[in-house]
């Protein structure tokens, strides 16, 4: 397989990946905000500090009203990681390699891209509606790919990329609730109110799941322990982590004599850690700690996926900024072949702008 299409490949489905975590965010967010007070930004800060844009927003919208949240996640036109643009640099990869993916994958990504940015009706609904149909539309792109994409390698780099970025966000939006809401070392752990640790469950699809498994009140030990170690809920950090692992393995085909490499130890490191450790010594020694810790080991592990796979000798051509949570999609290729255009950049079209930040 050609390194620029896996490259697009990952690519995508990190893009859409993002763009459906943030939709589900901000979900959650438009309803906790009807039980605070008028004009409150606490439902709504901290989205910032999950996508890790907090820098960016600054600049862009100093005032940081709740609506200037909203507008810069879901379309702001100088916010690479917007809802917008990752859908928009979702099916520019995806255009670029039409004939390894499905017709249907093709329909489907086309279809929200379409949605998105050439239909005034879809901005004139309420943003709980907008959210919504964008978070369908990504899920309907999933389970689209899982029925209709061989088992091959392209499948493998589209589960990676998934399963990367998933494992990324769900430990950005814990660590911003433990860490960044109670930030108090004796509120940490202690009694808080359920309602703000529900509407965590739900920012990362866990509620339901979450009550199944723990037949007894909401604790926050609890819901860490379960979006961190669960090994049976494909949004835990455990979980994507195992599906990493897999994807890798396969990827890398036969084993070969002599130790393994650099992103093998690293990959098989971050797994042992985070299957064969207990919440109480994660809490004990600092949940906010580990969290960043693990960051970082994700962080490294994307370059080292990026230097294997996606990176040529080749000098790359300069590309456009991409989003702040990791180093950006490479544009590579094969030695030979072309690179493979990624980013989102300011010649993408972009949806109407009615929500982005006013002027300070």
């Amino acid at each position: 397989m050609l390194s620029r299409v896996a490259d697009s490949l990952y690519w995508i489905n990190r893009y859409i990946e993002r763009a459906e975590n943030l939709s589900r965010f901000l979900e959650v967010s438009e309803a906790m905000a009807l039980d605070c007070p008028p004009g409150s930004a606490e439902p709504w800060l901290p989205l910032i500090d999950a996508s890790d844009d907090r820098e960016l927003f600054d600049e862009l919208c100093p005032q940081g009203r709740p609506s200037d949240v909203v507008g810069f996640l879901i379309n702001h036109p100088e916010n690479p990681s917007s809802i917008v643009n990752c859908i928009a640099s979702a099916r520019e990869n995806a255009r670029q390699i039409r004939e390894v993916i499905t017709s249907e994958m093709w329909e489907q990504l086309n279809d929200i891209y379409l949605t998105i940015h050439e239909s005034d009706q879809f901005w004139q609904q309420p943003a709980q509606e907008q959210l919504h149909q964008i978070r369908y539309a990504c899920q309907l792109f999933y389970g689209i790919t899982d029925a209709t994409l061989s088992r091959d390698l392209s499948w493998q780099f589209s589960k990676l990329g998934r399963l990367v970025e998933r494992a990324e966000k769900t430990s950005r939006i814990l660590d911003v609730k433990y860490f960044l809401l109670l930030p108090a070392a004796e509120v940490v752990g202690g009694v808080v109110d359920e309602l703000q640790w529900i509407s965590l469950l739900r920012s990362a699809g866990a509620y339901q799941m979450f009550r199944q498994s723990q037949q007894k009140a909401i604790a926050p030990k609890a819901v860490a322990s379960f979006l961190l170690l669960d090994p049976i809920f494909p949004r835990s950090v455990r979980y994507c982590l195992e599906g990493i692992n897999k994807s890798l393995r396969v990827i890398r085909g036969n084993p070969v004599p002599g130790p393994p490499d650099d992103l093998e130890c690293l990959s098989g490191l971050m797994l042992a850690n985070w299957s064969y450790v207990r919440i109480d010594e994660l809490v004990g020694r600092g949940l906010h700690e580990a969290i960043d810790h693990f960051q970082s080991d994700l962080n490294t592990l994307h370059e080292r996926i990026d230097e294997r796979y996606f990176v040529t000798s080749q000098p790359a051509p300069a590309t456009a900024s991409m989003p702040s949570d990791f180093s950006g999609d490479t544009s590579n290729g094969d030695t030979g072949a072309e690179s493979a255009v990624v980013a989102a950049s300011s010649t993408l079209p972009t949806a109407p702008t009615s929500q982005a930040c006013a002027p300070a």
